[in-house]
């Protein structure tokens, strides 16, 4: 359940097809066609790029597309068969369905993630969740 302005779905897909990882053209193909599958709005063409880290085998293809809602991301690792996802969103999405589509495209053979929620200051305002804010209300405020 999401208590902000959206959420922070992190997927890491492990196991990927290598060719897949490695392939300028069908990252950017993929971060083209994935908004719309996931009720998502794109409002610019997909970045996407090789590069070449510091250690031989962190190489690989990253990727952004900006959506209406904010943004997805894709950075892979071939030679660790590894692809990292980030979808930030503004408004609720079936990151269920997102991850079916991903761990498809990829040929993950497993995955680990995360959702994180956005904006969750705005949900004080929200009158149906002024009673859970003020349960927490004598936790301490930790600054990073």
């Amino acid at each position: 359940m999401n208590y902000g302005l959206g959420s922070h779905f992190l997927l890491d897909c492990y196991g990927c097809a290598k060719d897949k990882l490695k392939d300028v053209s069908f990252i950017h193909n993929l971060l083209d066609s994935f908004p719309s599958q996931i009720s998502m709005t794109k409002v610019s063409q997909p970045n996407v790029f090789k590069y070449n880290g510091k250690n031989a085998d962190d190489w690989g293809v990253s990727g952004v597309v900006l959506i209406a809602e904010s943004h997805i991301s894709i950075h892979t690792f071939p030679d660790k068969d590894h692809a990292f996802i980030d979808i930030f969103s503004t408004k609720d999405f079936d990151t269920d369905k997102a991850r079916q589509i991903l761990m498809e495209a990829f040929c993950a053979t497993h995955h680990e993630e995360d959702i994180l929620n956005n904006g969750l200051e705005s949900a004080v305002s929200a009158p149906s969740l002024v009673g859970m804010v003020q349960d927490f209300s004598s936790a301490p405020i930790v600054y990073h």
